[in-house]
């Protein structure tokens, strides 16, 4: 009897001392965790709202929900009277080396983001970054995928076009064709402006606003080039392009204007 009672004494000092203890971890665990999910749906209902990418909210949803858990963790830990210093050593110095070995995908990862975020691009929109030229087809979380205009498909990290140059065709909704057309020192330049003018005028998939244009820009060794500047939508540029060297062609052609070209004369040596 006297045994059991020293037990009993000792049940219920351990329960005096540590019972509000549990109680209290146990409590803040429970409404930590309801928290954590509110807070978690708030998050992603903001970031559905300004259409961030789906993989990258999964990502950072789980990210978000991770570093909350394991915050609540150690709370709970700590209210028991744990020593949590040694916790928050070994988790930072986990963080550094997994830092350390993934610091390229790192740097991927928080270029994807920036650009998810700031979107200096969008899918569809022509852009040129990292020497190459293309139509964006993906925009991941760690690269973005263009496809160029000879259909070869160009993978870019995102940590790359995040900290590099980026020229976005499409963002402005029109682009500008240069090409340059030559004629003949004997040409009319007024007709010959004329003739290349009506051909951007006349086709229907060049802007008028910005008015198409045409200027002399050089007088080469053999010809008066001019500057041949129509605008189009981004989706036109190489129809406008090509269409437009060949109209100009035609028409200079039909307008019996001549656009020289390199003449080769053939000397005979009599003996």
């Amino acid at each position: 009897m006297e045994q059991a009672e020293v037990w009993i004494n000792k049940g219920i000092d351990f329960a005096v001392e540590f019972g509000p203890k549990v109680i209290g971890a146990i409590l803040i665990y429970i409404i930590g965790s309801w928290v954590i999910k509110k807070l978690i749906k708030v998050v992603q209902k903001g970031m559905t709202s300004q259409e961030y990418d789906k993989s990258l909210q999964k990502f950072l949803l789980s990210l978000v929900k991770w570093a909350l858990t394991i915050f609540l963790i150690i709370t709970v830990i700590s209210t028991l009277g744990v020593e949590t210093t040694s916790f928050a050593a070994v988790i930072a110095a986990a963080g550094l080396a997994i830092g350390l070995a993934l610091q390229g995908s790192l740097s991927n990862f928080a270029g994807g983001v920036l650009i998810i975020i700031f979107k200096p691009y969008k899918i569809g929109d022509l852009v040129e970054a990292q020497g190459a030229l293309g139509s964006v087809k993906e925009i991941e979380i760690f690269t973005t995928k263009l496809i160029t205009p000879d259909n070869k498909l160009a993978i870019i990290p995102n940590g790359a076009m995040a900290n590099g140059n980026i020229i976005n065709y499409t963002a402005e909704g029109k682009m500008r064709v240069d090409t340059t057309i030559g004629v003949g020192y004997g040409e009319d330049i007024k007709t010959a402006k004329e003739v290349l003018l009506n051909v951007l005028t006349s086709d229907p998939k060049v802007l008028q606003d910005p008015a198409p244009s045409v200027n002399v820009s050089e007088l080469a060794d053999s010809s008066v080039n001019f500057a041949v500047r129509p605008f189009c939508k981004p989706e036109h540029y190489w129809d406008v392009y090509f269409g437009t060297l060949e109209n100009c062609k035609l028409a200079l052609d039909k307008a019996g204007i001549e656009i020289p070209y390199p003449h080769q004369v053939e000397i005979q040596k009599k003996g």
